[in-house]
């Protein structure tokens, strides 16, 4: 079956689209609020933990079955670091010295930088000028977003700010 790829969104996708960004925007104010009260690392092992719950309910309801061998397991611990664990963890220790608003707008060059690494690793995905001149007013726009002052080391949170840029990196 070919998937039907719309060029318009319709409403069904407009508010599929605003509850991702709800979701995915409110859990930076939410950590924010936790890692004044809960350490950080409890906060991420909480989160993954809640989602490998939650995961594990879907293949049981939906009566998938669990890879029989090592190599799958061993696939899929490896993204959950990359994708979750690490990420999550940088992030929310960020969040214990800047502001979630900036968390978020820093986390929000992961698609920036998904660019950039597609491009130097992927045969498929070279570089063009069209890329180029994306990943700069990507760039460009999120300096915009949080001001030029914001990446200096003026108040000593240079630190948090990589943490988080370092989580959209990965």
């Amino acid at each position: 079956m070919t998937p039907i790829i719309e060029k318009n969104m319709g409403l069904n996708s407009w508010l599929m689209l605003l509850t991702l960004g709800i979701i995915w925007g409110g859990s930076f104010y939410f950590v924010g609020v936790a890692v004044k009260h809960v350490p950080p690392l409890t906060i991420v092992w909480i989160r993954v933990g809640l989602a490998a719950l939650t995961l594990w309910a879907v293949l049981l309801i939906f009566n998938i079955p669990f890879p029989r061998s090592a190599k799958p397991w061993l696939a899929l611990m490896g993204m959950g670091l990359l994708n979750n664990a690490i990420p999550f963890s940088l992030i929310v220790w960020g969040q214990t010295q800047i502001e979630s608003g900036l968390a978020s707008i820093l986390n929000a060059t992961t698609p920036i930088f998904t660019v950039l690494i597609a491009g130097l690793l992927l045969s498929d995905e070279k570089f063009s000028t069209s890329k180029i001149v994306g990943v700069l007013l990507g760039f460009a726009g999120t300096i915009i977003l949080i001001g030029p002052d914001v990446l200096s080391n003026s108040n000593g949170d240079l630190l948090p700010k990589l943490a988080v840029l370092g989580a959209a990196l990965t």
